[in-house]
């Protein structure tokens, strides 16, 4: 692999843009390791990596074997687990169901469905189930 480098002095945060005719692992890995912040979560978006910030995420869900994670208005895709996910994100996420991981300060509502269930909706309009198994952690933290 080539590397350049240059030096511009009215540069005020390095960035660095790859050129590759196919996204290996090579690339992936070379581009995580470039951008490696504390607590970011590499994701794709049409065949370019993002590393978000765990305040830039609103939900982590499981869509078709794939982890999808959703931005305020953006969704992108992801090769790690989601055990991976709710590890780097921490404290300010919960896994409301075997599928979803959800980012608490941007809860907007919550709503009773059928049967017990719960709804959650998100201040960007997503939203999803809680389930039973993970209702108690829930209205714990929010003290209900």
């Amino acid at each position: 692999m080539k590397v350049e480098i240059k030096i511009l002095e009215d540069i005020i945060e390095p960035y660095a843009i790859i050129y590759t005719s196919a996204l290996t692992d090579e690339i992936q890995k070379a581009a995580t390791l470039i951008s490696i912040q504390e607590n970011a979560v590499p994701v794709m978006l049409e065949e370019k990596i993002f590393m978000l910030k765990p305040d830039e995420i609103f939900m982590a869900r499981v869509e078709n074997n794939s982890l999808a994670i959703y931005s305020e208005s953006r969704r992108y895709l992801c090769k790690k687990r989601l055990y991976e996910i709710s590890e780097i994100l921490g404290a300010g996420f919960m896994q409301i169901s075997k599928s979803t991981v959800v980012n608490l300060s941007e809860v907007d509502y919550i709503e009773p469905f059928f049967n017990g269930m719960v709804n959650l909706k998100l201040k960007n309009g997503l939203s999803d189930y809680i389930s039973r198994k993970y209702m108690k952690d829930f209205k714990r933290y929010f003290g209900l």
